[in-house]
């Protein structure tokens, strides 16, 4: 009796880099959208248009463009630009916390405003993940050396989880009317305030 031949695998490293190309292309669209019109003002259709792929290919990879934003924010926090210098990292993370709430803030005000409670924006579970996310973060500032002294990494955890919270957010910006840059650099000056170990006094004598 003839041997079946086995199935052929077509997991090829040709094929999963056109996958991770469409995707980064994607992302690289519905970040150039969300900066131009907003989360509120980008559908997934202009995503498709702009990134040059069928609608359905983008529900296939991110689902909604809830994933979308979910994996713009994983980018930012781990790709190579973030890796480069502690203080240039922590930085960072105040550029993409604005550039995402700046996205979020006409969904989120309208959300709030109808008295409502979004099922996706700030529930228990994405906040669970925002947290795990940031352990990177902390565990990068440590490993450099570069930690406070004072703060043990759980510590350190928790200060940057909460000064990267939404409601800070909306309380500096739409509640008391801070342009968003202005954050932005506050929020980078206080968590390097808050995380890093102080930069030593040059000695100009």
């Amino acid at each position: 009796m003839p041997r079946k031949k086995r199935a052929r695998q077509y997991s090829s490293p040709v094929r999963e880099q056109r996958a991770d190309e469409t995707r980064t292309r994607i992302a690289d669209a519905a970040r150039t959208l969300f900066l131009a019109n907003g989360f509120d003002g980008t559908t997934v259709d202009a995503i498709a248009r702009e990134a040059g792929v069928a609608v359905p290919t983008v529900y296939a990879i991110f689902r909604s463009k809830r994933g979308l934003v979910e994996e713009l924010l994983h980018r930012a926090r781990f790709g190579a630009a973030y890796a480069d210098l502690p203080r240039a990292r922590v930085r960072f993370v105040a550029r993409i916390s604005r550039r995402v709430y700046d996205g979020e803030r006409a969904e989120l005000d309208f959300l709030r405003g109808a008295g409502m409670v979004s099922p996706d924006l700030g529930d228990a579970e994405e906040e669970r993940k925002r947290y795990t996310l940031q352990k990177k973060t902390i565990d990068f500032l440590s490993d450099a050396g570069v930690l406070r002294s004072d703060l043990d990494v759980t510590t350190a955890r928790d200060v940057l989880f909460a000064m990267t919270a939404r409601d800070v957010y909306r309380s500096l910006v739409v509640v008391r009317g801070w342009d968003p840059a202005k954050y932005e650099r506050w929020l980078g000056e206080t968590l390097l305030a808050a995380l890093v170990l102080a930069a030593p006094a040059v000695d100009r004598r």
